[in-house]
């Protein structure tokens, strides 16, 4: 791993990719994990001690779909003393806009695009400060999707949100881009994991990634590059198209005027 993180909070940890990540990083790096649902939340954080019984390892068990649930993972994360910050908390409903419960709709908005941007906006000032007095790099990796890329039918709210991820990753990588903190906007594309289930979909899509194979390319590509698209065949069209867009944000970082 080129990055070296001392505090990681991962959000949605139970599974998928989330999981994935608590796996990868290193048992240097204590962890704060988030996830709705408690009881995994226990019994992840009692694995991971018992094969580390030194290592700090906390939960917070939240819905990052409510604002009690956003203020408490902050909060958890500020006195955690984070410095990598993985964002991969994500939901989405399988089916046509019109027919989904505007419940759900309203969730994957909440959830995917509002939950990220809020913690963004309140950890990283604090994990900047910290980076700086110490003299290393803070850390940030925003799970968006090969579907960021692209208008999906019948999973239109979750690829818009993962665009507003991708987007909102890639802007904040330039005007960032002279402080001491690496960004990765992670996109990838089918993965083996239990969202194709929970959306609806029924199934993970042929030759879908493993998780781990994802965790591990994101954390060796933080501070190396900006956007990451894996995938055995889509990431290999979109990673042209993603570094045109990187390479966009960075030129108009250096025209747009100050606020």
């Amino acid at each position: 791993m080129h990055h070296s993180s001392t505090a990681a909070l991962i959000t949605g940890a139970t599974s998928g990719i989330g999981e994935a990540f608590v796996h990868a990083l290193p048992a240097t790096t204590d962890l704060l994990l988030n996830g709705r649902n408690e009881e995994a939340l226990g019994r992840l954080a009692a694995a991971l001690t018992a094969r580390n019984p030194g290592r700090r390892v906390e939960t917070v068990a939240a819905d990052l779909a409510t604002d009690e649930g956003l203020a408490a993972v902050c909060a958890a994360g500020e006195a955690f003393g984070v410095d990598l910050l993985v964002c991969d908390a994500g939901v989405g409903p399988f089916g046509d806009v019109l027919s989904a419960p505007e419940a759900d709709l309203r969730e994957t908005v909440l959830v995917n695009a509002l939950a990220p941007l809020v913690m963004i906006r309140r950890l990283l000032p604090g994990m900047i400060v910290r980076a700086e007095a110490e003299g290393r790099r803070a850390g940030l990796i925003v799970v968006s999707s090969g579907l960021g890329f692209v208008p999906t039918p019948r999973l239109a709210t979750y690829a818009a949100t993962k665009a507003f991820d991708l987007s909102l990753t890639e802007a904040l990588s330039a005007e960032l881009s002279g402080r001491p903190v690496d960004i990765l906007a992670l996109c990838p594309t089918a993965t083996r994991s239990r969202f194709a289930e929970r959306s609806g979909f029924g199934r993970n899509l042929p030759g879908a990634q493993d998780p781990s194979h994802v965790a591990t390319r994101a954390l060796a590509a933080l501070g190396r590059q900006r956007t990451l698209v894996l995938g055995a065949i889509t990431g290999s069209v979109l990673t042209v198209p993603a570094l045109v867009r990187a390479a966009a944000a960075q030129v108009l970082q250096t025209v747009m005027p100050r606020g």
